[in-house]
């Protein structure tokens, strides 16, 4: 099928790059209004508890999706005539929209609440109005409300916060990081071609094919987002990984191809046999990354699930791109494709002489491969200690569910979130809603008891229920939420003093589950406590499944490859490896606080999606290097049989041989590749330069420690048993084993 593409490529290189441009321009055209249809949402679990209870809250007491708060502030006070008229007035403009529901705010709550909703110092006032729409509409119908009605007014400062606007802020700001990102990246990864590469065209080559694969994954995307919620962090991954992976697949067959050139071969003969190999190894690599990233689906929450399809369809354009239009581009470019090259222009005027091709024996990579072959014990047992130590901090992680502090101080929702945390005396973050789905046949009473039970919870300061506000087991006020009981149900809403992701909090969560419901009805518990519990649990309880899918589909596409069973049990085991050094990295840094947490704020946790969304990611593409190098060492390994070396020989040689011809690939890929994440490390949500940090680190270490070090210690010790299977195993891969 390769050499067909090619023999096309040779044939008809016009036709392919017209219908290319075609494609190209029609993704982009319905691609790049995606950002529009995207959301900030899906870290919750929409099968679990608290997903249940709060769609219970929805639909029955008619509570918002989401929670805007809208905080009026005035030099003379929350109580002076200004700052009264002005939250008035927009407490009726929130209550008259269609799409608000109970709006509460510090001068139209009943007397016992008003304070409550009053900041320490006096100054500020605060307006909490439900927004419906689900998830996704209720971020639109927010925007418009904020845009429309929050401004300062009469000496009066209005600000946006809440669930709401956090999530609405979080989109515009993933934007902005978006063309910040492509600002970066595109010109620096340009750069750096230009010095792989050398010429100019050759340079501008992978960029192409990345923009190709960037607007057919929004494309999508776009497509997508018609019959399912879709993460706007997704379109981050794919600018990043589009990049990324459209250099490694070009850098690789344009590498192979100069070789041939060089090795004797015409230009059609180079460009059939670089696609019978290059190209083998571009599909092959893209198929792996592409099936661990599909693992993704198998999680419920659709933040992740996005980032699958995002991969899933920027490495299918990638790769396709790479293996059909890169090869009519080569012909189609012909001589020119080295044209243009700043470096011999350089090396002109230094009055350096033209670089002269080496043997691969002659190499530097050659001759390092052997260095560490012949210390594979002491560099080995270094290196893996190394790693180890770099993760060790990751056995301390705890997981957050992410709130306003994501964002910028510069933001509204995240000044708004401070100011609810340190300047009054109750964070309604911190509150739980227990919901009793059917309450047929409990007694007010009854339901009054179960309340003051509640309120004798340690860190619990009230607890709000249709009979009453109690308060350490005793009625402390009278009925406060009249809508806390409708058609059978009732919800009672907890008041938490124990601050969130702590150990207080989740002792909180099991006694308030502990306590006995009247008459033994279901009860379930919502809040953003409950949520991250929820969540966090929804991961790892999939988690031995998704890493038992990856692992597999590593081994068999790995067998495929090598024919050995070995080699793919030492890619899993080095690839955690160089994994778990990353993971150890973002819990230092981002969870624990350490070099200024790289200008965000720490929690004192982590976001429970990003370290299985990284490790899916950054594991596939671990395997895109060990593809690229252990495909090139089988080719040595094979060519050898026949000599008079022993196995062990002939093993070294080829781990030297195929190291000499892919370590300057391979590294050049990951530098290039570390760019396009790094770029990631710009964002101002805070998880996504954790992302980018993590991404960059696992790149680097993967292609550097691990690829270039512990690789071929690890296959000098193993020597032959590095290709063994046994025998009914080898018969099957020589049957359907994947072959030039």
């Amino acid at each position: 099928m390769l050499q067909r593409i090619a023999s096309l490529a040779i044939a008809a290189p016009r036709r392919i790059i017209a219908v290319a441009l075609l494609v190209m321009v029609a993704c982009g055209v319905f691609g790049v209004p995606v950002a529009r249809h995207l959301s900030a949402g899906g870290f919750q679990d929409p099968t679990s508890e608290s997903a249940r209870a709060s769609q219970l809250l929805v639909d029955k007491f008619g509570q918002g999706d989401m929670e805007l708060i809208i905080s009026v502030t005035a030099a003379d006070g929350a109580r002076s005539p200004a700052a009264r008229a002005v939250g008035t007035e927009l407490a009726d403009e929130l209550a008259a929209s269609p799409h608000v529901v109970q709006v509460t705010s510090a001068w139209t709550a009943p007397p016992p609440a008003a304070p409550a909703m009053i900041s320490e110092d006096g100054k500020t006032g605060l307006i909490v109005a439900g927004i419906t729409g689900g998830e996704s509409g209720a971020q639109a119908h927010a925007k418009e409300l904020t845009q429309r009605l929050v401004h300062d007014r009469d000496g009066v400062t209005v600000r946006a916060g809440g669930e709401a606007m956090t999530y609405v802020q979080i989109n515009g700001q993933s934007e902005r990081d978006l063309l910040r990102m492509e600002a970066i990246a595109i010109p620096l990864s340009f750069v750096a071609l230009v010095w792989v590469f050398g010429g100019l065209l050759a340079a501008a080559l992978p960029l192409a094919i990345g923009g190709f694969a960037i607007l057919g994954s929004m494309a999508v995307l776009r497509a997508v987002t018609m019959v399912t919620d879709v993460s706007i962090f997704a379109l981050n991954l794919s600018v990043a990984m589009g990049l990324a992976l459209a250099i490694d697949y070009t850098l690789l067959i344009i590498s192979r191809y100069r070789d041939e050139l060089a090795g004797g071969a015409d230009r059609e003969r180079a460009l059939l046999r670089t696609m019978a190999t290059a190209g083998r190894t571009v599909l092959f690599s893209a198929l792996t990354v592409a099936l661990s990233m599909a693992a993704m689906v198998l999680f419920p929450m659709y933040f992740l699930k996005s980032f699958a399809y995002a991969g899933i369809a920027v490495v299918t354009f990638a790769a396709v791109a790479a293996v059909v239009v890169a090869p009519a581009a080569i012909v189609l470019l012909g001589d020119r494709l080295d044209s243009l090259d700043v470096r011999r222009l350089i090396r002109r005027v230094l009055g350096r002489p033209e670089p002269v091709r080496k043997p691969a024996e002659q190499t530097f990579w050659y001759r390092c491969t052997k260095y560490v072959m012949r210390r594979a014990i002491p560099i080995g047992v270094l290196i893996v200690a190394l790693l180890l130590l770099l993760g060790a901090p990751f056995l301390g992680a705890k997981w957050g569910f992410p709130d306003d502090r994501v964002l910028p101080t510069s933001a509204s929702a995240r000044q708004i979130g401070d100011q609810l945390r340190t300047g009054f005396a109750v964070d309604s973050a911190q509150n739980a809603t227990v919901v009793l789905p059917d309450t047929g046949g409990v007694t007010p009473a009854e339901l009054d008891r179960y309340a003051a039970d509640l309120s004798e919870v340690s860190d619990v300061s009230s607890v709000s229920a249709p009979g009453g506000t109690f308060a350490d087991g005793q009625r402390v006020g009278p009925p406060s939420a009249p809508t806390g009981a409708r058609d059978g149900s009732a919800f009672l809403t907890v008041a938490s003093t124990a601050p969130l992701f702590s150990d207080a909090s989740e002792g909180q969560l099991d006694q308030l589950h502990a306590v006995a419901t009247p008459g033994g009805v279901d009860a379930q518990v919502t809040g953003v406590a409950q949520i991250n519990r929820d969540s966090s649990s929804s991961i790892t309880s999939r988690l031995p499944a998704v890493l038992a899918v990856i692992a597999a589909i590593t081994f068999v596409l790995l067998f495929l490859l090598t024919g050995s069973v070995v080699l793919p049990l030492k890619a899993l085991v080095l690839n955690v490896l160089s994994l778990a050094a990353a993971f150890g990295a973002l819990v230092w840094i981002f969870q624990e606080g350490h070099l200024g947490a790289l200008g965000t704020t720490p929690t004192g946790t982590l976001v429970a999606n990003m370290p299985v969304l990284l490790f899916c990611i950054a594991f596939g593409l671990s395997m895109d290097y060990e593809v690229f190098l252990v495909s090139r060492i089988r080719e040595y390994w094979l060519s050898s049989q026949g000599t008079d070396a022993t196995p062990q020989q002939r093993n070294d040689e080829s781990v030297a041989l195929g190291l000499a011809r892919t370590g300057r690939v391979v590294t050049a890929a990951a530098l290039l590749m570390s760019i396009s994440f790094a770029a990631l490390i710009t964002a101002e949500v805070s998880f996504m330069r954790m992302f980018g940090v993590g991404l960059t680190l696992a790149v680097l270490a993967d292609a550097t420690l691990v690829r270039m070090a512990l690789v071929p210690a690890f296959m000098h010790l193993l020597g032959r048993w590095n290709w063994w299977a046994p025998r009914p195993l080898a018969r099957l891969h020589a049957r359907i084993g994947i072959s030039e």
